[in-house]
């Protein structure tokens, strides 16, 4: 079985055409039970983001053709299209790939962390459609268990390459538990979406969210269990942040020095963390003069952000060498897994020769004869039963010029490179006859 992982993500191909091939979380599980019926696959998963499709799957050689083909059909997108753009991995390439992507060393953004959850997810819904088998199942946990492992023992996802996490990581600079403390969030974009988002997963313990269409504040505070006010109410609840990040289109501060120093007395002087990550700013640059206020613009987050992507490109080096021995291992235990089969064959007739020649040798002692004897005859049986196959199999490859058998003989068993003494004639190894009746 060949083991595939296909797709096209933002490096290959523009939103025009990965909006095409995307598969909705609510048609993904029938969407691989098609497959599974429409190919050759024997098992499958489907990964889906704003930013990648990506197929992963095991089946038989050439089975990328008629997955492309599927793919063509369920999409409606031509053939030709997918080809310029698709990526196709095999076997360890395609564990390899996998693992990287897990680690968020493919994504946009360099060490992301939510590109793992979204492989959980692919997971947990090829699961429900039960079109996993064993391969498949043990790449998704060898994966998550390297990609825990890039978390864990690199810097991947230390810093913060966001503007919106690099406000949230600058504000922990400043206060170290977020328990107790109240943000204020000025605007109700994408980006103080991401923040309010940053924030809770950070603990903090109120969000107040400012806009000036209020019913966009109210949607945004009802997701993320906040409060919601106009701009104009912002004097009246300033004091009570200890946070405030602000990021709207206004050509106009909407923050002023006054009303800041306002809500500093009615603090008595607890310190407030302020990014304003808006251009045009957001909060005017004298706010900055004040005591008590560590006033950070997005030219300051930018300069982290830059020394964040360079730490983390040095991380990525030393994740890729995680990935390298993860996707190694993997195949590794999977060689090894192919030869359980045959082990146990071979296993079950060493046994079933144990057997029989241990019944010839109990039949003999109920009926007299010499135990010393039915000793001896019962090692010569099992010795000669045992060796008798490989010994044909090695002297007729031999014959037949593929020496290498010999040597995987000598392998096998750990024999000495030399030939050891003959013990006994080629018709005792030969023969079926175990001395006994």
């Amino acid at each position: 079985m060949t083991l595939l992982a296909l797709g096209i993500n933002h490096k290959t191909a523009p939103v025009a055409i990965r909006e095409k091939v995307a598969f909705s979380p609510d048609r993904i599980e029938d969407a691989l039970r098609e497959v599974l019926v429409e190919t050759p696959l024997e098992e499958v998963a489907i990964l889906s983001t704003c930013n990648r499709t990506e197929v992963y799957a095991g089946g038989p050689d050439g089975s990328e053709q008629a997955l492309l083909d599927w793919i063509s059909r369920y999409h409606a997108v031509p053939r030709d299209q997918l080809n310029s753009c698709c990526y196709i991995h095999r076997d360890r390439d395609a564990a390899f790939h996998m693992m990287r992507v897990a680690s968020g060393l493919d994504s946009l953004v360099l060490g992301e962390p939510q590109i793992l959850g979204q492989i959980k997810d692919a997971y947990a819904f090829a699961q429900s459609a039960r079109t996993l088998d064993s391969v498949l199942e043990r790449l998704f946990q060898h994966t998550f268990s390297v990609a825990k492992r890039v978390r864990t023992e690199t810097a991947i996802g230390a810093n913060p390459v966001s503007v919106a996490y690099a406000a949230v990581s600058m504000a922990g600079h400043i206060f170290a538990d977020f328990s107790e403390l109240t943000a204020l969030l000025i605007g109700a974009g994408e980006t103080i979406e991401l923040v309010a988002r940053h924030l809770k997963r950070a603990g903090v313990n109120a969000l107040i969210i400012a806009n000036r269409t209020l019913v966009r504040a109210q949607n945004l505070a009802t997701e993320f269990d906040g409060e919601a006010i106009s701009l104009s109410d912002i004097p009246e609840h300033l004091h009570r942040a200890d946070i405030v990040i602000a990021s709207t289109a206004s050509q106009l501060p909407i923050l002023g020095k006054g009303a800041m120093e306002q809500a500093i007395r009615k603090r008595r002087h607890r310190p407030v963390f302020i990014a304003d990550i808006a251009v045009p700013r957001d909060v005017e640059a004298a706010v900055g003069e004040l005591p008590d206020v560590f006033l950070y613009t997005v030219d300051d987050l930018q300069q982290v952000i830059q020394e964040n992507i360079r730490s983390r490109e040095e991380a990525a080096q030393e994740a890729l060498r995680l990935i390298e021995a993860g996707a190694e291992d993997f195949f590794y235990q999977l060689r090894a897994r192919a030869s359980a089969d045959v082990l146990k064959v071979f296993r079950h007739e060493a046994m079933r020769i144990q057997q029989a020649e241990l019944d010839k040798a109990l039949r003999r002692v109920e009926q007299g004869a010499d135990p010393k004897a039915v000793l001896q005859a019962l090692a010569n049986g099992l010795t000669n039963k045992l060796l008798h196959a490989p010994t044909v199999a090695v002297r007729q490859a031999a014959a037949e010029g593929r020496p290498e058998v010999a040597d995987w003989l000598r392998e096998l068993y750990g024999l000495p490179g030399e030939a050891a003494p003959e013990q006994e004639s080629d018709e005792s190894i030969h023969s079926d006859k175990t001395g006994t009746a």
